[in-house]
């Protein structure tokens, strides 16, 4: 049954990973799809298949476990409190008026007149020579294919073989002064002077609520869950027995109207977030802030994240965003993409938030100073501050297939995805060595009774090698082979999927043996 290479083979060498790769993995075994894929797609959407699904579904079940419902010792080592909160995505609009996003939540937006493509300003660079007269070309940043257009229409207009690497620099499009943008080529273009200068696009979704269309009736779609933890924050203190510090956790659909939609799931219109605001005193914010900010970090490595792919890092001044008051704390978790090596790109950010949502809806709303919190033990009255630690639902899930996928010459599949079994869409396959003998009985008993726990497959079809190259791709920690020994001395073999070794077990103890190697209470 052994698959497993020669041990006099030589190790062949093992190929670095490509985002190309992995997309294409993702498509072909039912991780992620292109949305409305038969219509020729939608920029900027995408769909889960079966196995994408279960995936996404175990990062957020387990976050949800780990922030809600299972116990966390804060910095003070006592429990904290966080509960749990479901929001429309639609609300009025006067909230997102009051939380600046109306007036102030856009990018800058830049159209080519010729090919008419739309790119934000800040994701376009630019490659060429700085002396008067040179011709430009920009393309997207991080994209390997537009950069090699720029290399090779330089060369051609200038009738030359390689770069110079001490004349053609890259720049950012936004430092480019106006009188030299005339002289860019736009990525897909062919003549210069195309693209429009950067103007301001509101990254909202607008939506018309009720039957006639008027402006007093347009609202828009939630560009992130927060606003309806905070508006609701007043009604979650009333409603339960929760007291400073405490948190609310969220789990939802935010869309944001992004001007170029870009490297697979990690930039897209509609996403989901794992979001909790957490309400503290405001002297009490540095460590707060410090705690969650490491807690979280090391809940990522916790599900697999393991390597140096993943990294913190504290945002400079000029990063802060509007809420953040100056000295306040905000820090990326980052992981390394395969497009963005050998930067990072984010996947979660935690930000000392001030007090500044539950203001501004007070101030709004014409509730003011009642709206302040009254401590009892504090004998005060006050806005509490808040510490955010916002995780991307999807860029999660992309950084798991990411550090998941990892070739080996040495098996059928040429590669197997190594996601910590917590994590992993199917947990088990189980396989009849034969379709004969008794075996796919045995196995389709085993198959139920693990099903009503865990999410498992039963395969009796092809023969064993390929069966397990199907679960090395799926992700799957263990195949559980049923085998003439299953008839006779009531024992299964187990193969492991990172290491393709195999063990027997008893078929009565395979349940509570699963359980503890993927982490589940029994």
């Amino acid at each position: 049954m052994s698959d497993s290479p020669a041990a006099n083979s030589p190790a062949p060498e093992v190929p670095a990973k490509t985002m190309e790769q992995i997309v294409a993995l993702c498509r072909r075994r039912g991780f992620v799809f292109q949305s409305s894929e038969i219509y020729g797609g939608i920029n900027g959407f995408w769909d889960y298949g079966p196995l994408g699904t279960e995936l996404k579904r175990n990062l957020k079940n387990a976050w949800w476990q780990d922030v809600v419902q299972r116990e966390l010792i804060g910095p003070h080592g006592e429990p904290i409190d966080v509960v749990g909160l479901d929001c429309t995505i639609i609300m009025n609009p006067k909230v997102w008026e009051a939380s600046g996003h109306v007036g102030g939540f856009s990018d800058p937006m830049v159209d080519c007149r010729e090919t008419k493509q739309r790119y934000r300003a800040d994701h376009l660079v630019v490659l060429g020579a700085v002396e008067a007269g040179a011709r430009l070309w920009a393309f997207v940043e991080g994209d390997d294919a537009g950069r090699a257009k720029a290399i090779k229409g330089i060369c051609k207009y200038e009738k030359r073989d390689a770069l110079d690497a001490a004349r053609h620099i890259v720049r950012p499009y936004p430092t480019v002064p106006a009188d030299e943008r005339a002289r860019i080529v736009g990525p897909d273009a062919t003549e210069v002077g195309t693209l429009t200068e950067p103007r301001q696009f509101n990254l909202m979704f607008k939506t018309l609520v009720g039957a006639v269309e008027d402006p007093g009736n347009y609202s828009y779609l939630r560009p992130e869950t927060a606003q309806g933890i905070f508006v609701n924050f007043q009604n979650v203190m009333d409603s339960t027995r929760v007291k400073i510090p405490f948190g609310i956790a969220q789990i939802g659909k935010a869309f944001r109207n992004e001007v170029t939609p870009r490297n697979f799931t990690f930039r897209s219109r509609e996403f989901e977030q794992m979001e909790i605001e957490f309400f503290i005193h405001p002297s009490e914010a540095a460590t707060w802030y410090a705690w969650w900010r490491d807690w979280r970090f090391s809940w990522w490595q916790s599900i697999g994240l393991t390597s140096a792919n993943l990294q913190l890092r504290e945002h400079d001044r000029d990063e802060l965003a509007h809420y953040a008051k100056e000295g306040a704390g905000t820090s990326d978790i980052e992981y390394r993409f395969p497009f963005t090596a050998p930067g990072y790109g984010e996947l979660e950010g935690v930000a000392h938030r001030s007090d500044f949502d539950l203001r501004a809806h007070a101030t709004a709303s014409g509730k003011n100073d009642k709206a302040k919190h009254f401590d009892q033990a504090r004998n005060e009255r006050y806005f509490p501050h808040v510490i955010e630690p916002s995780a991307g639902a999807d860029r999660g899930t992309l950084a798991l297939l990411c550090e998941a996928y990892t070739p080996d010459p040495s098996r059928p599949s040429g590669v197997f995805m190594k996601f910590n079994p917590r994590m992993a869409p199917v947990k088990a396959g189980i396989f009849p060595l034969v379709n004969k003998d008794g075996m796919p009985e045995i196995g389709e008993k085993l198959f139920r009774t693990l099903r009503k726990k865990h999410v498992v497959e039963f395969d009796e079809k092809q023969s064993i090698g390929k069966r397990y190259a199907r679960m090395d791709e799926a992700g799957t920690p263990f195949c559980i082979t049923i085998d003439s020994e299953s008839l006779t001395a009531q024992t299964v073999t187990v193969r492991h999927r990172d290491t393709q070794q195999q063990e027997k077990l008893a078929i009565d103890a395979v349940p509570a043996w699963l359980d503890a190697h993927i982490g589940t209470d029994s």
